[in-house]
């Protein structure tokens, strides 16, 4: 009898670690799949894209080409201005996982100071491919939504330069994952406006995932919607603004979120004007969403770059592209 009762508790023993373990894997899978696959919210982009996807939706709730940023925000929240009705954020936007401040949070704290020495002016290496030569834009298209074919951008080309302009946004030709980056852009020298309607633009990459282009010259607007945020998510460590009408830059390294084999989170590094603003900060998901915390939605592991028509006159120039090619 004690052999036998023996056989019966090691059975029962194996049965409790076998569903306990059962219990801890599940858990391990409701605790982290939202994180790097969360539910598709309200102004996530679609988790398969359309080969030619659609022109995004404003976050204002203008029709695209009139200021699209990438997959809109869902219901508008609560306006918070300052003394000249200038606008400083929202009172009641959604919380990003793990973050105190709200998205757009009027009162989260803006980012000192830094004068920087001027914009870095690099040369594309060998394997660079350029996105603009100073000629044209050859390298860009502009998609229209559904399935509509791209058509030539519309952006007027100057001396050297391109200006943002009618047709709405414009992106690649080409589709890109990890990637380095260079630009250079002007706001207007002509200041007309406050907050996010001065100089703005954005680099949007994979459609997704936007590094805000303002004027961020003394104008305050919301701390994570600045010039050289990860909108929505992350304001840079320092204000490295230069006046309007001066040209600026950008050094971004942008590592892809990863959907299959090792998932991961999306990653920006970001100099501006040559100073570090973000080190290898973590991205929470699509950028857009104001109502909604951002999570991600699967999408392609290479999508094209886009550059967000805001209706405001941004200049670009020396714009090139590097794929970052590694083991992972």
């Amino acid at each position: 009898m004690r052999s036998r009762d023996s056989a019966t508790d090691s059975v029962r023993m194996a049965y409790r670690r076998m569903v306990r373990g059962a219990n801890i894997a599940l858990l391990t899978v409701v605790l982290f799949a939202p994180v790097l696959f969360g539910e598709q919210g309200r102004g996530d982009a679609p988790a398969n894209p359309a080969p030619n996807p659609p022109a995004p939706a404003s976050p204002s709730g203008d029709p695209a080409g009139g200021g699209a940023r990438a997959g809109g925000r869902g219901p508008a929240g609560t306006i918070v201005r300052g003394p000249n009705g200038e606008m400083w954020g929202y009172s009641d936007s959604a919380f990003n996982e793990g973050s105190k401040w709200r998205i757009h949070d009027a009162d989260r704290p803006q980012p000192p100071l830094v004068t920087p020495a001027g914009p870095l002016t690099i040369l594309p290496p060998s394997d660079a491919i350029v996105l603009f030569d100073g000629k044209d834009l050859s390298a860009w298209v502009t998609r229209g939504r559904g399935s509509a074919a791209p058509t030539p951008p519309e952006w007027a080309v100057h001396d050297g330069y391109f200006e943002s302009g009618p047709g709405g946004g414009i992106s690649t030709k080409e589709s890109f994952g990890d990637v380095q980056l260079h630009l250079e852009f002007a706001t207007p020298a002509t200041v007309d406006g406050s907050s996010q309607s001065r100089g703005n633009s954005g680099v949007i990459f994979m459609g997704r995932y936007e590094i805000q282009v303002l004027d961020s010259y003394d104008n305050r607007t919301y701390a994570d919607g600045m010039a050289a945020s990860i909108y929505g998510e992350w304001p840079p460590l320092v204000n490295a603004a230069r006046k309007p009408g001066e040209w600026q830059s950008y050094d971004i390294i942008f590592e892809a979120p990863k959907f299959t084999g090792r998932p991961s989170p999306g990653y920006f590094t970001v100099l501006w004007n040559g100073v570090m603003v973000h080190n290898r900060q973590q991205l929470l998901g699509p950028t857009a969403a104001i109502m909604t915390p951002h999570r991600y939605a699967a999408h392609d592991p290479e999508l094209p770059l886009y550059l967000q028509q805001h209706g405001n006159r941004v200049r670009y120039r020396n714009m090139w592209i590097r794929r970052l090619k590694g083991d992972n």
